[in-house]
């Protein structure tokens, strides 16, 4: 199920940046801190009240001889157009602006709910002082808050979360759920096509989550699928650096809804930080994944071509090691049936339980071949492991004492899991859990 998205807009200086990142280390979601993922501070993954959704920093409006640029108006828009809600912030020292003025109106047109965020305001005498002239925008009751000392944050949140939507996503629990995600121009929509082409077993085209998206669902064999489209993604000539990373939204909310995410290489062009940005969002949310180099045809090679090529994306994706790589021609549908056949296989990986006594006879082993790590004369102990949960599959670790396992020891144990059961395709996540009555 995808995550609402929440937007922060307005002009420069007015502490978007500072607000996100308050809220960012405060309430942000549990992520895995692994070396090698590449975190893009446009986004986090936020929990307030157990409420959970997306939160986007869009970066400071510019303000051009006409008020607002076209390039800014295409932002704006952008932002505006894919969240769910949209906190504006405003500079309570600065008082109102025309510039303020403007992004209201467009805020205006919209039918999503904003919530006007006057930032700056370290204290009550300040906000009476400062807070009123907001109400001229039309926004609703202005909250005050000084993102740069914390105040009124929580009230801030509250406000996100009963403006979020109620989302209901009910479907087939036997849908396989598939975003191919990836750069513009690599051939995203290329694959759809070839997938739809050699099946010809369209359902039908369903309008989906969000603006623009269109849902396609098809089968093969007895297994059905849901293709959600990010083909949207159109680098178009020239457009500017800032409007083209903004439309990466749209590919976080089709990871956010999909099982499993094909990401999508050029060949030509070979791994780039925004394809290891997404590959990140991807991992952290626990998605599956398979890595399609596209146009795998028009490269040159010899025998060690494929190769060397595989080992450059491993080492871009360090946290990526159980990602199947498959070079293919969407074009020509050179390996293209591989695709879908990968992942039918990463689905039932993701789907797999291990029976607690095979897995701690498993760790048990582990342990007899590698000594577990010891501080000051005292050893790790491992009780017992479980499985909490599969779609990915969590692994409970009941020890004595949780900061005696050291990374590299739990980076073991996961090895030594995958190399009994491979886990092809989707992360494993061992949650170290401390034990009541240590001895």
């Amino acid at each position: 199920m995808a995550k609402p998205i929440v937007a922060i807009v307005g002009k420069p200086n007015v502490g978007k940046s500072t607000l996100f990142n308050r809220i960012a280390r405060q309430r942000i979601a549990i992520v895995q801190d692994e070396p090698g993922v590449t975190r893009d501070r446009l986004y986090c993954d936020v929990e307030w009240l157990n409420n959970h959704f997306t939160l986007i920093d869009t970066g400071g409006i510019d303000i051009g001889e006409d008020i607002i640029t076209r390039q800014v108006r295409e932002q704006a828009q952008i932002a505006i157009e894919e969240a769910d809600v949209i906190v504006f912030v405003v500079d309570g020292r600065e008082g109102l602006t025309a510039a303020d003025e403007d992004v209201a109106n467009v805020l205006r047109k919209t039918d999503k709910k904003v919530i006007l965020c006057v930032n700056k305001i370290d204290d009550h005498l300040a906000a009476e002082a400062h807070v009123w002239e907001f109400y001229a925008l039309g926004l609703g009751d202005p909250v005050a808050v000084s993102a740069e000392h914390g105040r009124n944050i929580g009230d801030l949140l509250d406000q996100i979360v009963v403006a979020l939507p109620k989302v209901s996503e009910t479907e087939d629990e036997d849908l396989l759920k598939l975003a191919i995600v990836g750069r513009p121009n690599v051939g995203k929509s290329s694959l759809v096509n070839k997938f739809l082409g050699e099946n010809r077993v369209i359902v039908s085209d369903i309008p989906g989550t969000t603006r623009d998206a269109i849902d396609t669902y098809f089968t093969r064999g007895e297994q059905k699928y849901l293709l959600i489209d990010t083909a949207g993604l159109r680098r178009r000539k020239k457009i500017e650096e800032e409007v083209e990373r903004y439309s990466v939204i749209r590919t976080l909310r089709a990871i956010d809804r999909s099982d499993i995410a094909i990401l999508m290489l050029d060949a030509t062009e070979g791994l780039t930080e925004q394809d290891k940005k997404i590959a990140g969002y991807a991992h952290e949310g626990g998605k599956g994944m398979i890595i399609v180099v596209n146009k795998w045809d028009l490269v040159e090679k010899d025998s060690n071509t494929m190769r060397d090529f595989e080992q450059e994306i491993r080492a871009g994706l360090q946290f990526l090691s159980y990602a199947p790589i498959v070079f293919i021609s969407a074009l020509t549908g050179q390996r293209v049936h591989q695709v879908l056949d990968l992942a039918d296989q990463v689905s039932e990986y993701q789907n797999l339980r291990i029976s607690t006594g095979r897995l701690n006879t498993l760790i048990q082993d582990a342990v007899a071949m590698n000594q577990a790590p010891s501080d000051k004369g005292v050893r790790l102990k491992i009780y017992y492991v479980t499985q909490a949960q599969v779609k990915p599959p969590v692994f409970l670790i009941y020890v004595n004492y949780k900061e005696l396992m050291h990374f590299s020891y739990l980076r073991y144990l996961e090895n030594q899991i995958r190399e009994e059961y491979e886990f092809i395709g989707t992360p494993i996540i061992l949650s170290v859990k401390e034990r009541q009555g240590n001895d």
